[in-house]
């Protein structure tokens, strides 16, 4: 056993489980032994095998990213910031985004699969240097996807995801569905074998998630399956629903239902369901259908909600509100979805659109973001010993530098952590006890070796483009760079 102190500490964010909130506390020390949370207060005086100076610190719990997506957006970086498509209400999830994803079409399928590794890799590094250590990767699986995750360090939830239909944009202004059903139940097999691999994994730190991927590629019999599988294995569910104007046109074309009615209808809304990102509901001036019974029903039977600000500001679009799906008490959690993959900025955003969508400026708050970046994820992963500071829990901690220039003055460091400093002034990061971050370095990632790799994959992905594209358009005709070459 190995136990270690960190003493008086400067400020500490700690979990009041009687009142059900994070609170602030000053002058104390926090202990973990191994992997767990063994002591808080002031003066301990047991044996230690490290004692770190607290004083100049904030020490908070470990952030959890209950919805990113590893192997897939970091190869974008540069390419898919600004690209949307106007003629499908502005996403560019069907078109064109698909043409910069790795490993489709690509020359080398070695450099490929290389590729999903480093892309792993940098995202988690990502994470880890802006305070998170637990996150939920949606994937398509990979060869070694399991082991790459654990190797990292952080805390891990395996979500391969699997659907009865593919969205094929032939024109660029319609979306289509090719349907498989035979193909879905394929991988939605081959997705529950991984899955017991993920939970059975040596390295402890691994879970599973039930992912179909969308409502709208989904058939019913399939979503009603996974559904009742989670059941049995009391593990969470997730499914992509209201990310898009033309998913709640689909839906209710098929339907006559928005697309959270619709799971209401078949038995999907529970606690156990965590939607992804259910943005385009029927109160949204987007949508301004006739009913106003979504957050309600999301509210009434439990259902949460992933919120992940960032990659839908990039078409223009926001949440409508996050402080009022709070009000209404629906459960929120945070994710990342895209790159870059930092919690803390997703958090900035989820506060500063908060007021925008509400339009009010006390809509939203730090405080409901961060109960959402920890304990919504935590509650949504059905586990009591993350996302929170306290005797028992697990040893996710991360330390922030409160000398640093970005955190002062100091009068209220969370805030200036999520709306100055962000990822600059975090300092040490542990997970299960083990350090991975010291000094504001990963301890566990390469990330020079990661970007090179990234840089050859993304040149091989850009030249793949008009091979791929309906108008046989390069790379730079879809994704324009921002200054023309000189």
């Amino acid at each position: 056993m190995s136990t270690t102190r960190i003493a008086d500490i400067g400020w500490a964010i700690l979990w009041d489980a009687e009142a059900k909130r994070h609170v602030y506390r000053q002058g104390i020390d926090i202990v973990f032994t191994d992997d767990r949370i063994t002591h808080i207060g002031p003066g301990y005086t047991g044996p230690v095998d490290k004692t770190i100076d607290g004083t100049g610190l904030m020490v908070m719990p470990g952030l959890v990213d209950i919805h990113s997506h590893l192997l897939s957006e970091n190869v974008g970086r540069g390419v898919t910031e600004e690209i949307g498509n106007p003629a499908l209400y502005m996403s560019g999830v069907a078109d064109p985004k698909p043409l910069f994803l790795p490993g489709h079409s690509m020359d080398s399928d070695t450099l490929a699969a290389e590729g999903l590794r480093a892309a792993t890799r940098m995202a988690i590094s990502e994470l880890l240097l802006s305070a998170t250590t637990t996150v939920v990767d949606l994937a398509i699986p990979y060869e070694g996807w399991l082991d790459t995750l654990a190797e990292t360090g952080i805390r891990s939830v395996a979500a391969p995801m699997y659907r009865s239909a593919a969205w094929v944009a032939r024109t660029g202004h319609t979306v289509e569905y090719d349907w498989d059903e035979k193909a879905g139940r394929k991988a939605m097999d081959a997705a529950f074998r991984t899955m017991d691999l993920a939970v059975q994994h040596p390295s402890g730190r691994l879970s599973a998630m039930v992912s179909p991927a969308q409502v709208d590629t989904c058939s019913v019999e399939l979503l009603r399956d996974s559904n009742d599988m989670a059941k049995e294995r009391n593990w969470p569910i997730t499914l992509h629903t209201g990310q898009c104007v033309w998913d709640h046109l689909e839906i209710t074309r098929r339907h006559g239902l928005t697309p959270v009615q619709w799971l209401g209808d078949i038995g999907l809304l529970s606690d156990r369901m965590i939607l992804a990102h259910a943005i385009f509901l029927d109160h949204h001036s987007w949508i301004r259908w006739h009913t106003h019974r979504d957050v309600p029903l999301l509210a009434e039977t439990g259902t949460r909600v992933a919120h992940c600000p960032l990659v839908f500001s990039r078409y223009g679009q926001m949440m409508e509100s996050f402080g009022q799906y709070v009000k209404a008490g629906v459960a929120m959690a945070i994710g990342t979805d895209t790159q870059p993959h930092n919690m803390l900025e997703e958090m900035r955003l989820a506060a500063t659109l908060g007021r925008i969508g509400g339009r009010h400026v006390e809509d939203t708050n730090i405080g409901e973001v961060f109960h959402a970046a920890t304990i919504g994820g935590a509650e949504a992963l059905g586990r009591d010993d993350l996302g929170r500071i306290a005797v028992g829990a697990k040893a996710d901690i991360v330390l922030v530098d409160l000398a640093h220039p970005a955190m002062r003055p100091v009068r209220d460091p969370l805030r200036s952590l999520v709306y100055s400093a962000a990822d600059r002034a975090v300092r040490e990061v542990y997970v299960d006890g083990r350090q991975l971050v010291r000094d504001g370095k990963v301890l566990t990632v390469d990330r020079d070796e990661a970007a090179d790799t990234l840089q050859k994959v993304q040149t091989d992905m850009l030249q793949a483009v008009s091979k791929r594209d309906r108008l046989h358009r390069k790379a730079e005709q879809v994704s324009p760079l921002s200054l023309a070459r000189g």
